[in-house]
């Protein structure tokens, strides 16, 4: 540019630079510039997860990534599931689990940011006076984001350190969701097998019934109870077969399949042993310590506060810039410029004066936005406590039901089978008192399948209230930080 070339043009605007460059190097000194990690803020994520639920989560972030992840996916899909793989495919093919670790990316992207010095702003103006060209050149650097870079870097580095956690507590409640629906799948699968066996038996019972009836061994009143209990039995059945296909459905969502792999297989039956815990008596500590949602809520409020403390900190100065610039004269001769001078140098300070707003909306607003968050994260712990306490008490009253089906109401119901069938045989009862039996026999095994998943899902649902990820995870402090500023 022509300015350059002048020796006091020069001077000025190296004046202006050597003083943003002094404020820059201040603000260097107090806070570095952070850098991105290589894959985006997700190796704690996977540590944790490979630590707390001995399985392995990616970020699929390139054709390599996806190509891999597909590859696993079908050697998973070749067998059939387990709980445990059904949670590995969640992990590797769950999209809305990789837009949570998008999240994460977004967030490192703003904690970075928040650690880089504001770009200076260089403004070129000119007017057209009096046949002179009036041409002013600024530069410009705001001293407000220069000075309180290193709080907004520390507040960004605590929320990216919050989203990390509610990155992996949503990997554990993707988990925690896919392992539940397997349970209820595998279960209304069992359901179906089971009613698919009374339904044989209640037709073998009623094409007896009607035999007999031909002969005059069973009356009318006999031949139609036993066509009303298949008829029952039938209905019975197509209801757990919807049920079941509904249940599929749902696994396959959590599991993200579909197309060719909506094939996948799973077993006929819940396993035969109950799935065991250890249950101390310090339960509730051990949530509080180990609850990735109640430590990512924990980082939020220390955001919070050094988000509010900075606010609270610059409450009277919301516009405070330092510009340099020079101001350059252009005389016409001729209609050809033939000289280039300086007329000044300044230094220009922009200050708001607080004569209406003294600062005190803002004060307050900060104080209630703070203490909103400090009860809502105090709630939080409170509810975490309970929801261990209640998870530990489900667990233990499921396996107790569920055990007592299997070693005693089974057993006799068996027992009361054979019993009746015999006596039936010898007359000693008629078809009605055979076919309530079978019902009741019915409905018992129905009861102990129901009561085998439901001590799966307690086993679930305890180990989420321990480290996070169930559905009764607390509010978190962002909703309170939502509304701190104007």
């Amino acid at each position: 540019m022509p300015f350059m070339s002048l020796p006091g043009s020069a001077r000025g605007c190296a004046s202006s630079f050597r003083r943003l460059a002094s404020v820059s190097v201040i603000a260097l000194s107090l806070a570095g510039c952070a850098t991105f990690t290589p894959d985006a803020g997700m190796a704690p994520v996977s540590t944790e997860v490979s630590s707390a639920l001995g399985a392995k989560t990616v970020k699929i972030a390139s054709k390599a990534d996806a190509a891999k992840a597909a590859k696993d996916v079908k050697a998973i899909l070749s067998k059939p599931l387990t709980a445990d793989s059904a949670v590995q495919l969640a992990l590797y093919n769950n999209r809305g689990l990789q837009a949570e670790y998008n999240a994460l990316g977004i967030s490192e992207a703003s904690f970075v940011e928040a650690s880089l010095l504001p770009n200076p702003v260089v403004s070129v103006g000119q007017t057209l006076a009096e046949g002179d060209l009036q041409i002013e050149r600024r530069v410009a650097a705001s001293i407000l984001s220069l000075l309180t870079l290193p709080a907004r870097r520390d507040a960004a580095e605590r929320e990216f350190q919050a989203a990390r956690y509610r990155a992996m507590a949503a990997t554990f409640k993707l988990a925690a969701d896919t392992r539940k629906a397997y349970y209820e799948a595998v279960a209304a699968r069992q359901h179906v097998g089971f009613l698919e066996q009374a339904r044989g038996s209640a037709d073998a019972a009623a094409d007896l019934t009607r035999s007999l009836g031909e002969t005059g061994a069973a009356t009318k009143l006999d031949q139609a109870r036993a066509s009303a209990f298949y008829a029952e039995v039938s209905n019975r059945l197509a209801a757990a077969r919807l049920q079941a296909a509904t249940a599929r459905e749902e696994l396959t969502r959590e599991m993200g399949v579909w197309g060719p792999d909506l094939s996948y297989k799973i077993p006929a039956q819940l396993p035969k042993a109950l799935p065991r815990i250890e249950a101390t008596e310090k339960v509730e500590a051990e949530a509080i310590r180990k609850r990735v949602d109640l430590i990512a809520a924990r980082l939020e409020l220390d955001a919070l506060a050094r988000s509010l403390k900075l606010d609270g900190a610059t409450r009277y100065v919301s516009a405070f810039e330092l510009a340099g610039f020079s101001d350059f004269a252009r005389t016409k001769d001729s209609g050809i410029v033939t000289k280039e001078t300086v007329s000044g140098q300044a230094l220009e300070l922009a200050l708001e004066i607080p004569i209406f707003d003294l600062g005190e909306t803002t004060r307050r607003r900060s104080t209630e936005t703070y203490m909103q968050a400090v009860n809502r994260f105090a709630q939080q712990a409170v509810n975490i406590r309970s929801e261990a306490r209640t998870a530990q008490l489900a667990y233990r009253a499921s396996y107790d039901i569920s055990n007592q089906y299997r070693t005693q109401i089974l057993p006799l119901r068996k027992t009361v089978n054979e019993e009746s069938l015999l006596q039936y045989n010898g007359m000693l009862i008629d078809v009605f008192e055979l076919l309530t039996t079978f019902q009741e026999s019915i409905e018992s095994n129905i009861n102990a399948i129901s009561a085998k998943r439901d001590v799966f899902i307690a086993s679930v649902d305890f180990k989420s209230a321990i480290i996070g990820g169930g559905s009764g995870g607390g509010t978190t402090v962002a909703a309170a930080g939502a509304g701190a500023g104007d």
